[in-house]
């Protein structure tokens, strides 16, 4: 058996025999063919000349290299936080951790656990003359871009915003300099703030059109399984996406694991600024431009992207289900009710059927 899990695979395969083949190695991401299970690149990750290249970020502000991969292996070097590395190989390591042992091998340096590094890509884009007054929806598309919170003011610095994040453009200005910056607008705190354009590409109607129109709504519906982290999308009761998740775990300050019980995905928002506590504080969070976010609850419990990780596999979140941004835009599509591309939230009376099972 491969380690991509195919409709036609999944139809014969009894709960128990999925478990199993999960438990023989399988990568800390793994789906139908939209996904690739092995390099994990998202939309928009390949550069306009058609090359492949693939990097990775940390997101950890200690992130251990070792001569091979394992925990136990020779420790060779530290790195920190927001370097960006080239990665020209991805294995699966030691049996532990058990929920994702997937490594990749830095270029030049040894290897390091994919939970600590970001998968990203530098795709550089065109800038635009302008956007509709109503804004437009926008994808960074390099590892990390710095912002202005004052385009006249290059000392007063916003948010770092990274790969796969998505925002609202609401405006195109030029600099001094001449060069291009969008105007985004921060739906958090209610400010704007300022990013370079090349960094950002303006996503299409098309990229995120809904998903199998076709399929009746009552024919779709979404278990999550929490003891083993599994988001299990079907169609007709045929399984059409299986990913990993990482759901709501317990921390110091509390309890945060995902309730289980039914829900529908009837609040969605493209973009959501989430931010709770105080930021010096454990377990704070302060997260701009979180993409595809379709609610459960009224508390805020929901699927989306997430671009501070890449542990899927353990309870980690507080209390919502962290994707990978591939997989999150996904089940953004493919779920009612489908959202109006110039819209900033959108809310029905129905929704998509979750069940989550512990």
């Amino acid at each position: 058996m491969t380690d991509t899990l195919f409709a036609s695979d999944l139809a014969h395969l009894s709960r128990r025999e999925f478990l199993r083949w999960l438990g023989r190695g399988a990568l800390g991401l793994f789906a139908l063919p939209f996904l690739d299970p092995y390099a994990r690149r998202e939309r928009l990750n390949h550069p306009p000349d058609g090359t492949a290249v693939s990097r990775v970020r940390c997101v950890d502000d200690h992130v251990a290299v070792y001569d091979r991969p394992s925990f136990s292996a020779t420790l060779r070097q530290v790195y920190w936080r927001d370097l960006v590395f080239e990665v020209d190989e991805v294995v699966i390591g030691d049996e532990q951790p058990s929920h994702n042992r997937v490594w990749y091998h830095l270029k030049g340096k040894g290897f390091a656990h994919s939970g600590k590094l970001q998968p990203v890509e530098v795709c550089l884009n065109p800038p635009a003359a302008s956007v509709p007054p109503t804004g437009w929806l926008a994808e960074v598309t390099v590892p990390y871009t710095d912002t202005l919170r004052d385009l006249n003011r290059p000392d007063r610095p916003g948010y770092r915003l990274y790969y796969s994040t998505v925002h609202w453009v609401q405006k195109v200005l030029k600099d001094g300099e001449g060069a291009v910056w969008y105007q985004l607008w921060d739906d958090k705190f209610k400010r704007v703030y300022y990013a370079r354009a090349e960094h950002l590409h303006l996503l299409k109607p098309e990229e995120i059109a809904p998903l199998a129109e076709a399929v009746p709504p009552e024919a779709k519906r979404i278990e999550v399984w929490l003891k083993d982290q599994l988001v299990i999308a079907y169609e007709n009761d045929e399984p059409v996406l299986i990913t990993r998740a990482a759901t709501g775990g317990k921390f110091i300050d509390g309890d945060y694991s995902t309730p289980q019980g039914r829900y529908l995905t009837n609040r969605k928002r493209p973009s959501r600024h989430m931010a709770s506590g105080d930021l010096a504080a454990p377990n704070s969070y302060d997260l701009p431009g979180v993409p595809w976010v379709c609610y459960l609850t009224e508390s805020g419990i929901s699927f989306h992207g997430t671009y501070w990780h890449n542990d899927f596999g353990k309870p980690r979140s507080h209390g919502c289900i962290n994707l990978s941004p591939a997989a999150a835009c996904w089940i953004y599509r493919w779920t009612h009710p489908a959202v109006p591309f110039d819209q900033v939230t959108w809310w029905e009376d129905t929704g998509t059927s979750v069940v989550v099972r512990g």
